[in-house]
């Protein structure tokens, strides 16, 4: 009891030495999200594309997952400077408003750009942890120092600077150390959960190439979501049943992928390509989805507020996403097109992509069940993110990662950015390049 008391009293000691003018009580309707730039947030989102790319072991779930925990820890950052929001503590699976830091954003006027800008730049640290590059750690540590000195003379004082920077790293800390309980901790070291014995039978998964005999990541559907109802609400239906019948539909799917890789159409080939999204090549699906996002909320000149909501509803939907895409990959273990046309088609059948031209390794496709597809599972909670996070209006731009619209390439490569049966027949045309 006295050693609390003596604590009690060192801290009021210190809180009477601070200069309480430097302390300037903040006014929720003069320190709005809302009246601050996004440049830096969409600059961070640009910087985790490269970072995912040169970082092993960050396929497409470790990809979605880091982009995931990204995305709610920009929102974390600044809600509070949003008019009515709510924290996602007590409303994700799992995190409690105990784990969050406490703030009281109406007795300090924090600096919302310094509180994101260290926010993401922790977790992007925390997360890549132990396979990021010096380079890699160097470009963001400088980024963010480069920000919070641009920033700093704009806070209310040098203390608030400070106050808004610790903030920041708090809230990084603490979903951090929330994710260290889903199952996907680390992953990165071990992405193809090595050693795994492959289901076999009839229309199972068989290896596509020498160097990948294990597929990818077979344990991620075990993986806490974001949100528990998104594994019922957003399970796919079953693909078309496996037949080697030439009467069956499985057998025609096949067919239809043989005849449009054998024609070689240059304009077929250009939208497999858009969504080829291969890892290390790429930023994987879930990267290529952030940029759809970020390059939409750059062309409308979004602000802080809705940036980071766009960011942080497309972080908890790509999670959740490729947990459940990944629990029906290996609920079923579907065999590849390419296997399929090959054994029971013609077995001189070659993908047209897989591995990028400049690359020496043969081209081969991914390492993993067809059915579901990861781009399909990403598509759709991108379209609702992008127009959520805009005015809920249809929105049509000609994609910086690509050459066409974004509009045609998805209404071209899937008849419905969602589950349904005919989109794997769908999907396995766009795939079948790879």
């Amino acid at each position: 009891m006295k050693k609390i008391s003596i604590l009690l009293m060192l801290m009021a000691l210190v809180w009477a030495c601070t200069p309480q003018e430097e302390i300037i009580p903040n006014s929720p309707a003069t320190n709005l999200a809302s009246d601050y730039s996004a440049d830096f947030l969409r600059d961070w989102f640009k910087l985790e594309c490269r970072v995912v790319k040169e970082t092993p072991g960050f396929l497409p779930p470790q990809a979605a997952r880091a982009f995931g925990y990204t995305g709610i820890t920009t929102y974390e950052a600044v809600y509070r400077g949003i008019p009515n929001a709510k924290s996602l503590a007590g409303q994700l699976n799992g995190l409690s408003p105990a784990d969050m830091p406490q703030a009281d954003a109406l007795s300090i006027r924090y600096h919302w750009g310094i509180v994101a800008n260290a926010a993401v730049a922790e977790m992007m640290r925390l997360q890549f942890g132990k396979n990021l590059s010096e380079k890699n750690l160097t470009t963001i540590n400088e980024k963010e120092a480069g920000y919070h000195t641009q920033f700093a003379p704009d806070a209310a004082s040098k203390l608030v600077a400070n106050l808004s920077q610790q903030l920041g790293k708090d809230i990084a800390l603490a979903i951090f150390e929330y994710s260290k309980e889903d199952g996907g901790h680390e992953a990165y070291l071990n992405p193809f959960s090595k050693p795994y014995i492959p289901v076999t039978g009839d229309g199972k998964w068989v290896p596509t190439d020498a160097n990948n005999l294990t597929p990818m990541s077979p344990h991620w559907k075990k993986c806490r979501p974001m949100l528990a109802s998104n594994m019922a609400f957003a399970a796919p239906v079953s693909p078309i049943a496996f037949s080697t019948s030439s009467q069956s539909d499985f057998y025609k799917a096949a067919m239809q992928v043989y005849t449009i890789v054998s024609r070689k159409s240059a304009e077929e080939q250009e939208i497999a390509r858009f969504w080829a999204d291969d890892p290390f090549a790429t930023c994987t699906p879930t990267g290529h989805t952030f940029n759809i996002l970020t390059q939409l909320l750059e062309e409308t000149g979004a602000t802080l507020e809705k940036s980071a909501v766009g960011y942080g509803m497309l972080g908890v939907a790509e999670n959740d996403a490729f947990i459940t895409c990944w629990k029906v990959k290996y609920d079923f273990n579907l065999i590849r097109p390419v296997s399929y046309i090959q054994k029971y088609i013609d077995p001189a059948f070659k993908t047209v992509i897989g591995t990028p031209p400049s690359r020496p390794t043969p081209q081969v496709t991914r390492p993993k069940p067809l059915w579901a597809s990861g781009c399909s599972s990403s598509c759709s909670p991108t379209a609702t993110a992008c127009t959520r996070s805009r005015t809920g209006r249809n929105y049509s731009t000609a994609s910086r990662c690509g050459s066409s619209t974004i509009s045609n390439k998805c209404r071209k490569s899937a008849l419905t950015p969602g589950f349904t049966v005919e989109s794997i027949i769908t999907w396995t045309i766009s795939w079948a390049y790879s």
